[in-house]
C-alpha cells in the first residue's frame, strides 16, 4: 500500500526522529542571526531551515545505504528499513536523488557563493558515512558536515564568510565530537565486534574526559565569537545555560548506561537552543 511505502521512506529519512535535524538547525540559526546582526532575511532563513531538514533526510538515507551490511548486526539499527529489506537499494538510491534535487532547487534561490558552498556540503554529507571504515575520528568530520549550514548562512547574507563564521564552524566540529561520542557510546560494544571505528571506541574508559574537553572547547570558541561580535551579557547567559546542560550530561553519564548515553545525545538540542536563545536576546 502507498501509505506503507511512504511510512517506510519517512522512517528511512528519520522524520520520526527529529534530533538530527535540530543538531543541524541550531548552528545554522546561530550563523544566520550573527550574519544578519539579529535581523536575518526571512526568505534566507526559510530556505536554510527547509534545506536543513532536506539535507538531513538525504544524509540519513546515504548513511543507511552505506551501512546496509552493518546495521543488521547492531541492536539499535537492525530494524531500519534498508537493514530489514523493507526498502530496496534501488528505492533508496532514487530517494537520495530526489532529495538532492530538492536541495539544488533551494540553493539556486541564493547567491553564487552559497551555491558553491552547498556543493561542498553535499559532498560532505555523501562522504561522511564511509569515514567510519577508515578513521576513529568520524565525529569531527560529522561536525563539518552538520555545521556546513554556517558558512552558507554567512555567504547568503554577506556574500563572504568572515572569521566569526569559521570559528562557529570550528565550535560545531568539537561540539559534534561531544554529542556524537555520546551517540557512539550506545553502540560501542557492537561497533567493536563488527569493526566500526569511532571516537567512543578510541577513547574507551576516557570517553567522558574526551567529551568534556570537546564541550569546554565548544564553549571557549563560542565565547571568542561573542567577543569578536561584541555580544552582551545575554549571550553569556546563553552560554551559561549551555554549560549547565554539558555539566548535567557529564553527571548523568557517570555510569555505563546505554540509555543515559542516548538521553545525553538527545539532550544536546538544549545545548544548541541555549546558545541560540542567548544570541536572540543579545540582539534585541
Amino acid at each position: 500500500m502507498l501509505s506503507e511505502r511512504l511510512g517506510a521512506y519517512a522512517r528511512l529519512m528519520r522524520l520520526d526522529k527529529p534530533i538530527g535535524s535540530l543538531l543541524l538547525l541550531w548552528p545554522t540559526l546561530w550563523a544566520a542571526w550573527i550574519a544578519g546582526a539579529g535581523s536575518p532575511e526571512p526568505h534566507i532563513v526559510l530556505i536554510l531551515v527547509i534545506g536543513v531538514f532536506v539535507m538531513r533526510s538525504c544524509g540519513c538515507v546515504i548513511n543507511d545505504f552505506a551501512d546496509r551490511d552493518f546495521d543488521p548486526h547492531v541492536e539499535r539499527t537492525q530494524h531500519r528499513p534498508l537493514a530489514t529489506g523493507e526498502v530496496s537499494v534501488r528505492e533508496a538510491t532514487g530517494l537520495i536523488a530526489l532529495l538532492a534535487l530538492v536541495s539544488l532547487v533551494l540553493v539556486l534561490l541564493l547567491n553564487l557563493l552559497s551555491i558553491l558552498l552547498a556543493a561542498v556540503g553535499l559532498f560532505l554529507a555523501a562522504s561522511y558515512p564511509f569515514l567510519k571504515r577508515f578513521t576513529s575520528l568520524p565525529q569531527f568530520y560529522l561536525g563539518i558536515a552538520f555545521g556546513w549550514g554556517i558558512p552558507i548562512a554567512f555567504a547568503a547574507h554577506l556574500n563572504t564568510v568572515p572569521l566569526s563564521g569559521w570559528l562557529l564552524l570550528a565550535a560545531n566540529v568539537v561540539w559534534a565530537g561531544a554529542y556524537d561520542t555520546f551517540y557512539a557510546m550506545v553502540d560501542r560494544k557492537d561497533d567493536v565486534r563488527i569493526g566500526v571505528k569511532s571516537l567512543a571506541v578510541l577513547a574507551g574508559r576516557r570517553d567522558r574526559l574526551v567529551i568534556g574537553i570537546c564541550q569546554a572547547l565548544t564553549l571557549l570558541i563560542l565565547g571568542v565569537v561573542g567577543f569578536i561580535e561584541q555580544l552582551d551579557y545575554y549571550y553569556v547567559l546563553g552560554l551559561s545555560g549551555a554549560l549547565a546542560v554539558a555539566v548535567w550530561h557529564q553527571y548523568s553519564c557517570r555510569e555505563d548506561d546505554r540509555e543515559k548515553f542516548y538521553k545525553a545525545f538527545l539532550g544536546n538540542s538544549w545545548f544548541g537552543a541555549m546558545v541560540f536563545g542567548g544570541l536572540v536576546l543579545a540582539y534585541l
